[in-house]
């Protein structure tokens, strides 16, 4: 860590007490970091900063002239790809929050331990080297064809999977042929399709109707509604939502779940644009467009007669295949950094910085649940953290004596042991080699991190680092 914090830009240090930034100077230069500038008077920061690029902002909150919190939302405004720390002798929350909602990335209380300001500075540098990516990212974007970026917003990704279905969605928004959304549960098949909608320049609205559990009646009056006196109960003509969507897009969800009969129907409407509402022989005509989704393997319900060929056709006109969280690793950093910042938002809570294990560890989960699960349990890891880093120990699932869930997802067998060995080591290999095999597979799968290497394996951080010839 010390050698990336003094190949960054230097750390800017900002206190009106010229004795408590020594000690904090030297302090630092006493676990190796030199990269350090100072100031005592904050009428000058700006300028400051303008004349000397900095890496880390660190200042004191109660200074004469201008205070740390007047300065803050100056910063934040000014210099938003600089995070800032702000430190006080005042351990009040209500302050805390107050400077975490301002922009404020950590909050720290005199005097403060250096090791916790060390730990402070690596995660504020995480945090800005995400958002430097990000933005990267967006720029990339908008010079890689995709015209219409910030419809893509709500997307929270980084994959070349994801990016060139936005190219494709940019290329048949417009169409007015149906589009097929598949993908496991919780990949984002509805945010796939509201894009689509905002790209379709439809002037109707946006109609999201979820088919599972539907039997054939409740699915028929739900999309055509009915006639006054169809059935008993019905006293009044009802529209359904077929006729909502007029001039806009209907998102069927979950049509695998559709009966024959509510199938048939489906396919008249795609085919005539035409349907009748329940008890009615007036036909009734329709604009609006069909966008379905499903979690199912709809080749397999073929194969089973229980999805019709001929429906199946007429819906993948367009078809959009989005890859689980496990396909796009590469999102998952970015996903719960974006998760972090909706959660301690939503619990009014600060948002806190992840540890190594955690990062670690989940970039290597299975996540059956893909993004939808990945939010739930950052969501409850945030409600269980009382403080400091967002441990393992806040997330559900991801720890455990025998950590079953985790080996299961990573070391899934896809053929005969004896063959994974003999194709590893020529031969049926001894304890000692299997035993230092799996150790420098689970320090390369953790990228180094002794306490996630040491869960993998399911035994002491001491015993790894005994194995590792590295003192406890």
């Amino acid at each position: 860590m010390i050698s990336k914090l003094n190949s960054q830009l230097p750390l800017l240090l900002i206190d009106d007490d010229a004795v408590v930034l020594e000690i904090i100077v030297t302090a630092l230069e006493s676990e190796g970091v030199n990269n350090i500038l100072t100031l005592t008077d904050s009428r000058k920061t700006v300028q400051f900063i303008e004349d000397h690029p900095v890496s880390v902002i660190i200042m004191d909150l109660m200074m004469p002239h201008v205070s740390g919190l007047d300065l803050l939302p100056v910063l934040v405004r000014d210099f938003p790809q600089i995070p800032v720390i702000v430190m006080t002798s005042s351990d009040d929350i209500e302050t805390a929050v107050s400077c975490i909602k301002a922009g404020a990335v950590d909050f720290l209380t005199k005097p403060v331990e250096i090791e916790r300001l060390l730990l402070s500075v690596e995660n504020a540098l995480h945090v800005n080297e995400l958002s430097q990516e990000n933005r990267s990212l967006r720029e990339y974007l908008l010079t890689d064809r995709l015209e219409h970026p910030a419809v893509f917003d709500a997307i929270i990704t980084t994959s070349k999977k994801m990016r060139a279905i936005f190219q494709y969605i940019e290329v048949i928004a417009k169409s007015d042929q149906p589009i097929l959304v598949t993908g496991e549960t919780g990949v984002g098949k509805e945010l796939i399709a509201k894009a689509i909608g905002a790209l379709s320049n439809r002037k109707g609205a946006f109609v999201t109707v979820n088919a599972a559990g539907l039997d054939d009646n409740m699915f028929s009056d739900t999309l055509f509604g009915h006639k006054k006196g169809a059935f008993t109960g019905a006293d009044q003509q009802r529209d359904g939502l077929i006729c909502t969507a007029a001039g806009g897009t209907l998102f069927l969800d979950e049509i695998g779940d559709l009966n024959e009969t509510s199938q048939i129907k489906l396919l008249r409407l795609i085919q005539e644009q035409e349907f009748y509402p329940v008890g009615s022989d007036v036909l009734k005509k329709t604009d609006a467009r069909l966008i379905v989704a499903t979690n199912h393997d709809l080749s397999n319900l073929i194969s089973t007669n229980k999805f019709r060929k001929d429906l199946y056709y007429r819906l993948c006109a367009h078809h959009i295949q989005i890859p689980p969280l496990r396909e796009r690793r590469e999102d998952i950093p970015f996903l719960l950094d974006h998760f972090l910042e909706v959660a301690s938002k939503s619990l009014n809570k600060p948002k806190p910085a992840p540890s190594r294990e955690v990062t670690a560890l989940l970039s290597t989960y299975h996540f059956e649940g893909n993004v939808r699960e990945l939010h739930a349990m950052v969501f409850d890891a945030v409600a269980r953290h009382t403080g400091g880093l967002l441990t393992i120990d806040c997330f559900v699932g991801l720890t455990g004596n025998d950590n079953r869930s985790l080996n299961s997802a990573l070391f899934a067998p896809s053929k005969d042991v004896d063959d994974i060995l003999y194709s590893f080591f020529g031969r049926f290999p001894t304890i000692k080699e299997m035993e230092d095999y799996l150790t420098t597979s689970a320090m390369n799968l953790t990228s180094g991190n002794q306490r996630s290497a040491a869960l993998l394996l399911g035994i002491a951080r001491q015993t790894l680092s005994k194995r590792l010839g590295i003192p406890a």
